[in-house]
């Protein structure tokens, strides 16, 4: 049984293996997403500001981490936590000023933390003033926004145009009395959706990109993507017949309201707008990053449409179409089949010419502790970091914060027991930096959302002081992932039982890397060497979980490797030919004088490729500045 399972994917082994064409800056860093309200308040008001995430930029560059993105900075009335914009070109006071941004932006380039920005178009406030301009149908504004007469019943009744519903439940429709008409909020109500059928709409939105680019950004984060156009002629959209309510998101296939291709058009356009300016003006990529929650199919659409002739792509698009899968495919009850189907689903439909992504939390969902449960913090960001392409992270998932159910304010009387349970309130907790009050976070009486009381022993602090930690941990992982084989290297999963993931991370003459996620609390003995017959029969620990009875530097056997309940493993090897046999592996960490013994015909390779399907994933992108990998080979173990 087992050895069927493993068969196409160990042929798959043998294939493509040669190294891979030098990338950019934002293929070989780790992503880190802030919550601005909930990284750090620097004037005791209870909310987090620029000013306190310039004071703790510092934090992100001791994990390693070269490029953050941040939740909405811009002026709003925060109906949705400035997912609802006023003034795309202006700061939220609450989050400080111009002059704080521009001191952020300054201390971002002395350590080296690119800056992101999320980027909100497809719907502003309904207090922004370009609404309030076209409720009163000034020109140009008068159709900036998406609004209908509606239509009546038999009774004479005014009601909404179609059967459109909000993605936050109710009517996509609401009327104003002051125009006449109903206006389209895919959202809430007080987040109208603007109208890009409309040039002048296109353009205001391109010159809000252009406004930040003077500012310094390195690109953008784009919000609902997918929401951007809707069809002319607002027809119905098609019952699901597995929802009977009227008024929920799921009573309709929303066909004509998401992923229309004009949105990918949108994107296209955006990243002429991008490379245009990086040939302009010079320096490193500026880049975008989009949210679609959106089939496979659709979502890699998102990095290029259609290819010439000589495979290269005729528009590029998003850079990093954001992959959910980790996040909607996998929970704590996932087997280790799921695991490996999950993430070669990603690889297998992805581009050749594109760079894969892993996401692995956001403001919208619960944290990592919650979903997979805190035992097994360690095992998935070793998953995480050891994938080929971008690790993002989330605020907190460093040192494994979880979800504090009891943020969310009063009752479900006052709130509903829908508020209750669909919250995102518990995972925007604010960030725990040491066991003083209110976690270091703020020195004010109160946050705005209360801090998880657990900060009194699980904290930043306390995890730099421990010998081993999820931080020390995970920043041990970030430095980890700088080798030439994570970052240009093929893979090759196998699910060696239904709780234990393993994958091989190889690169012609370099190290190669076994990596062992064992995804259930009892421990297991594991023959790698039954698997992978090209490991050496020694084995060198890279890196362990916080609490695994393994250290970095440990020498275990491949045949037979004892496994924690819970740990995530990452073990250095020499690649063993046919021609030496594991007998006659020295096991020293060099890859210098390895033979291989792969196919040579380059027609023969590819029919293997699309034979099955692109059963691993040969990852591209050029090696960062840092010297810590010298020659590109692994050094061994930090004394």
């Amino acid at each position: 049984m087992a050895g069927a399972l493993w068969f196409p994917l160990m042929v798959a082994a043998f294939v493509g293996l040669a190294a891979g064409q030098d990338g950019d800056w934002w293929q070989r860093t780790v992503f880190y997403q802030i919550y601005p309200r909930s990284f750090m308040d620097s004037d005791g008001d209870g909310v987090g500001d620029l000013r306190g995430i310039r004071n703790r930029l510092w934090h992100l560059r001791d994990a390693g981490i070269g490029a953050t993105w941040l939740s909405p900075i811009f002026l709003s009335p925060m109906v949705d936590f400035g997912y609802d914009i006023t003034d795309y070109t202006a700061i939220q006071p609450e989050y400080g000023t111009m002059e704080d941004f521009e001191s952020l932006m300054d201390e971002a380039r002395r350590l080296g933390v690119k800056i992101i920005l999320d980027f909100v178009p497809n719907h502003t406030s309904d207090q922004c003033e370009w609404f309030r301009r076209s409720v009163a149908r000034e020109p140009p504004y008068s159709e900036y926004y998406v609004w209908h007469d509606g239509r009546e019943d038999a009774n004479g009744t005014r009601l909404p145009p179609n059967n459109w519903q909000s993605v936050f439940y109710g009517s996509a429709w609401t009327y104003h009395p002051e125009r006449g008409q109903y206006y389209l909020h895919q959202f809430t109500a007080q987040q109208p959706d603007l109208n890009f059928r409309q040039p002048a709409v296109v353009e205001e939105m391109k010159e809000v990109l252009r406004f930040w680019l003077r500012k310094g950004v390195a690109g953008f984060r784009i919000d609902a993507v997918n929401h951007l156009f809707e069809v002319e002629d607002f027809r119905d959209e098609p019952e699901t017949g597995t929802d009977r309510d009227p008024l929920s998101y799921g009573y309709t296939h929303h066909i004509y309201t998401k992923d229309l291709l004009e949105d990918y058009d949108m994107v296209y356009q955006w990243r002429a707008l991008l490379d245009d300016w990086s040939r302009q003006y010079g320096g490193d990529s500026r880049i975008i990053m989009t949210e679609a929650y959106a089939n496979i199919t659709f979502t890699m659409r998102y990095y290029h449409e259609g290819e010439d002739g000589h495979g290269q792509s005729v528009r590029r698009g998003s850079h990093m179409p954001f992959n959910f899968l980790l996040i909607t495919d996998l929970e704590r009850g996932s087997s280790a089949q799921d695991f490996v189907f999950t993430i070669n689903k990603w690889l297998t439909y992805m581009p050749r010419d594109a760079t894969a992504n892993w996401v692995l939390g956001n403001h919208d969902q619960p944290r990592v502790a919650t979903r997979y449960g805190a035992e097994r913090i360690d095992a998935i960001h070793t998953l995480l970091m050891t994938l080929p392409g971008i690790a993002v992270t989330y605020y907190g998932e460093e040192i494994g914060m979880e979800d504090y159910r009891d943020a969310i304010g009063g009752t479900p009387q006052d709130n509903g027991e829908a508020f209750i349970v669909f919250s995102r309130d518990p995972e925007r907790t604010p960030f725990q930096w040491d066991d003083t009050a209110n976690g270091g976070f703020s020195i004010g009486p109160s946050t705005w959302l209360p801090v998880n009381p657990n900060y009194r022993t699980l904290n930043l602090a306390a995890q730099k002081r421990a010998e081993r930690s999820h931080y020390r941990t995970y920043q041990g992982l970030v430095r980890l992932r700088q080798h030439e084989t994570f970052r240009r290297g093929s893979i090759q999963l196998v699910p060696y039982s239904s709780s234990i993931v393993t994958y091989v991370r190889e690169l012609h003459g370099s190290d190669t890397f076994v990596i062992v996620i064992n995804l259930s609390g009892e421990s297991s003995t594991v023959d790698l060497a039954s698997v992978y017959s090209r490991l050496a029969p020694q084995l060198t620990v890279a890196s362990s979980g916080s609490t695994s009875s393994y250290r970095s530097g440990d020498i275990v056997q491949s045949d037979r490797l004892p496994v924690d309940g819970y740990d995530g493993l990452v073990l250095c090897s020499v690649p063993v030919t046919a021609s030496h046999g594991q007998d006659g592996a020295s096991g020293k960490r060099t890859a210098s004088e390895v033979l291989w013994s792969a196919a040579k015909d380059a027609a023969v390779i590819a029919s293997i490729i699309i034979a099955l399907g692109t059963s691993y994933y040969h990852f591209q992108y050029c090696p960062p500045s840092s010297s810590s990998w010298a020659g590109g080979k692994w050094p061994g173990p930090k004394k």
